[in-house]
C-alpha cells in the first residue's frame, strides 16, 4: 500500500498494460502512467509484429496505441494517463492540436504530451482553453520550465505537467537533479499551477532523490518499481549525484511573456528525433 510520508504521487512509465497490472499488484496502488512513441514500439505485441518483418499503416497503429491507452486506463481509472502526439522538427501547433483533441477523446482520465518547444508551448495555450490537459515533456532548462508556467498561466493544478528528463542530463555529465530542485523552488516561491513531473528515471537513487525533493510525481520504470516496491517505506534525503556536474539556480522573472524565455535545448531536439524515429519506424513507408 502507499506509505503514509509519501507525499510524491507514483507513475508508471511504460506502454505495456501488463507492467500496469504488475507494478499495481506490486505497490497496492499506482498514480499514473505515461507512455511514448518508444515506450508503445516496446510492447510486445509491437515487437513481435515487426521481428515478423511486419509493420502498421498509420491508421492500424494509431488504434493499436489508443487500445493500449484505453487498457491501461481500465487499469488506473482514477489515475492520470499521458498519451504523446507526434511531432517532429516540423509539426506545426496546429497539428499537434489536431493530434491532442484526438487523443484526449480517447479516455476520460488523460494528459496529453506536447514538447516543450515554441510550437509544443503554443499548442498547450490552444489545448487549455479547450480544456484538455496537458503534459509538456522533454524539458531541459529552468527557462523551458518557466516558459511552461507562462504559456498556461490561469489554469488549476492538476490541468498542467513538466516533465523533466534528468536521466538525459546525466548522460552528459549533468546533475539532472539540480533541474529538479531548481524547478520546484523556482515553481514554489511563484505559487505555481504547473506540477513537477520527474522523468528519465534510470535508477533507483534517481527515485529516492526526486522522493527527497517533493517532486510532485515521478515516473518510473517497472524494472525499479520492482527494486523500490519491497523497501518503499525507507526514506532518504540523499540527491544524486554528487559527481555530476551542478547545474545552478537561476533567478528568473516568471511574469514574462511564454515567447520572451529562452526555450531551444538541443536535447529538445534530439529527444523529438528519437521519438518520432521511433514511431516512424513502426509505419509502413509509402
Amino acid at each position: 500500500m502507499r506509505p503514509k510520508n509519501l507525499r510524491s504521487r507514483i507513475f508508471l512509465d511504460s506502454g505495456d498494460p501488463a507492467e500496469t497490472r504488475n507494478a499495481l499488484k506490486l505497490l497496492g496502488f499506482l498514480d499514473g502512467q505515461t507512455t511514448n512513441p518508444t515506450l508503445i514500439s516496446n510492447h510486445p505485441k509491437a515487437k513481435e509484429r515487426i521481428s515478423a518483418g511486419e509493420k502498421f499503416t498509420k491508421e492500424e497503429i494509431i488504434l493499436f496505441y489508443k487500445e493500449v491507452i484505453q487498457e491501461v486506463s481500465a487499469i488506473i481509472p482514477e489515475g492520470s494517463v499521458s498519451i504523446e502526439v507526434y511531432s517532429d522538427s516540423s509539426t506545426s501547433s496546429d497539428e499537434m492540436i489536431r493530434w491532442a483533441r484526438e487523443m484526449f477523446s480517447w479516455i476520460p482520465n488523460a494528459h496529453v504530451k506536447l514538447p516543450t518547444t515554441q510550437e509544443g508551448l503554443r499548442a498547450a495555450e490552444q489545448a487549455l482553453k479547450s480544456g484538455i490537459r496537458v503534459n509538456m515533456t522533454l524539458c531541459f532548462s529552468q527557462e523551458q520550465a518557466a516558459a511552461v508556467h507562462a504559456a498556461t498561466r490561469g489554469a488549476k493544478k492538476g490541468q498542467v505537467f513538466v516533465s523533466p528528463f534528468i536521466g538525459r542530463l546525466d548522460d552528459r555529465g549533468e546533475n539532472g537533479m539540480d533541474l529538479i530542485s531548481n524547478i520546484l523552488h523556482m515553481y514554489r516561491k511563484a505559487d505555481s499551477h504547473v506540477e513537477v513531473l520527474t522523468a528519465s528515471i534510470r535508477n533507483l537513487n534517481h527515485l529516492m532523490s526526486a522522493l527527497a525533493l517533493g517532486s510532485d510525481i515521478a515516473t518510473v520504470p517497472f524494472k525499479i518499481i520492482e527494486e523500490w516496491a519491497p523497501k518503499r517505506d525507507v526514506q532518504s534525503d540523499e540527491v544524486q549525484s554528487p559527481s555530476l556536474r551542478r547545474i545552478p539556480y537561476e533567478e528568473i522573472d516568471m511574469n514574462k511573456a511564454w515567447d520572451a524565455y529562452s526555450i531551444t535545448h538541443d536535447l529538445t531536439k534530439k529527444g523529438i528525433e528519437r521519438f518520432s524515429n521511433d514511431w516512424n519506424n513502426l509505419i509502413i513507408q509509402r
